[in-house]
């Protein structure tokens, strides 16, 4: 009888101990995930800020760069987020020209615009953006650095800027203030970057597509346009010299 008791209360303590080695166990593992939720949750928030910040950075950077410069017309800084459909991050070696293009997709905005750009990222509908696009009503709005490539002319997206435009209906011809624009915009570019009116070149003729279509479709307005734009790049010269007395 004493001795099955003993057998007894040794079987019991070896319980008792297995349980509570399974318990230290278990605490064990719990303390460890808890680390590690906690080890990622600060990396992730790390990342996030960062992230915000360098964005951040980045469109003050480049605000700050572009008003700097004379002779620029107003424009906003909204570049989409970096991504392999619209914004690959390639940079431009040497830019050679701009080429003009149109929407095709009468009664949109610049914002609308760039707001597609952008959403390629998900959408994975297709591959193009545009450095510059100008609006309706002449806003103008940047959605990738004029250091890397945009997806928009074929053959010519490594060495050359690129700039939609916006129209009312299915002819392409641009409103007042988009040409106005258009043309500001592209005389600045031409100056900055030491460039002439014959470096600008419509999308029409790198590939054969109609686009600008009204300009494709009345070349007189286009020999008209590059004009216009050889005096805007005098008159850019001239602001600058004007602001170094």
């Amino acid at each position: 009888m004493m001795l099955r008791k003993r057998d007894e209360e040794v079987l019991d303590f070896e319980s008792r101990r297995q349980q509570r080695r399974k318990k230290r166990i278990r605490q064990r593992r719990r303390r460890i995930f808890l680390f590690l939720c906690s080890v990622l949750t600060v990396l992730l928030l790390f990342f996030l800020v960062n992230k915000v910040k360098n964005k951040v950075e980045e469109h003050r950077l480049l605000k700050a760069r572009n008003e700097s410069f004379v002779g620029a017309p107003p424009f906003d800084v909204d570049l989409i987020e970096p991504n392999e459909y619209s914004r690959p991050g390639t940079l431009l070696e040497k830019i050679k020209g701009i080429v003009v293009h149109y929407t095709a997709n009468p009664g949109s905005t610049a914002k609308n615009n760039r707001d597609y750009f952008d959403g390629l990222k998900e959408s994975h509908e297709t591959k193009v953006s545009s450095h510059f696009v100008v609006g309706i009503d002449g806003e103008i709005v940047q959605c990738v650095p004029s250091t890397e490539i945009a997806y928009a002319s074929n053959s010519r997206n490594d060495d050359t800027l690129s700039i939609e435009c916006c129209h009312v209906d299915e002819t392409g011809e641009f409103t007042d203030a988009t040409y106005l624009s258009l043309v500001r915009l592209t005389g600045w570019l031409c100056y900055r970057f030491n460039l002439t009116e014959d470096d600008v070149i419509r999308h029409y003729d790198v590939t054969g597509k109609i686009c600008p279509k009204y300009y494709v479709e009345n070349p007189k307005q286009w020999e008209k346009f590059k004009q216009d734009v050889k005096a805007q790049i005098k008159e850019v010269e001239k602001e600058v010299k004007e602001s170094e007395k």
